[in-house]
C-alpha cells in the first residue's frame, strides 16, 4: 500500500500562490503516474493534474490550465503542485494520488487508486 502525505495547504487571497508537496513511501515510486485530486464542499472529487512516471508528460483539467504546474522528483519520491492565480473556486481539500495501474499522465480518476488524506486550500475573495 502506497502511503502519501501532503503538505503546503493554507489560506491565501485571490490571485495568490501556494505550493503543495507530497511524499510517497514507495520504493517503486518512479513506476507510478502521480496526480492531484481535489474535492470542494458539496462536490465530487475532481482529478486536476497528473504527471507520467518520467515527468515528461502532464495532464491538466481545463479549469487549472495555465495556472497550476505539476512536477515530480523521483530521487526524493515527491510530487509538487505549484498553484498560481488562485481563485475562490479553487477552495477545496487537495489530495495527492498515485496510480499502480498506469505510468502515463492519465485523465481518468479511476486510474489513481492510492489517495492521501489531503490538505485544505482556502482562497478568500
Amino acid at each position: 500500500q502506497v502511503q502519501l502525505v501532503e503538505s503546503g495547504g493554507g489560506l491565501v487571497q485571490a490571485g495568490g500562490s501556494l505550493r503543495l508537496s507530497c511524499v510517497a513511501s514507495e520504493e517503486t515510486f518512479d513506476a507510478y503516474s502521480m496526480g492531484w485530486i481535489r474535492q470542494a464542499p458539496g462536490k465530487e472529487r475532481e482529478l486536476i493534474a497528473t504527471i507520467s512516471w518520467d515527468g515528461v508528460h502532464t495532464y491538466y483539467v481545463d479549469s487549472v490550465k495555465g495556472r497550476f504546474t505539476i512536477s515530480r522528483d523521483n530521487a526524493r519520491n515527491t510530487v509538487d503542485l505549484q498553484m498560481n492565480g488562485l481563485k475562490p473556486e479553487d477552495t477545496a481539500v487537495y489530495h495527492c494520488a498515485a496510480s499502480s495501474i498506469t505510468g502515463t499522465a492519465s485523465s481518468y480518476s479511476s486510474h489513481y487508486n492510492h489517495v492521501g488524506q489531503g490538505t485544505q486550500v482556502t482562497v478568500s475573495s
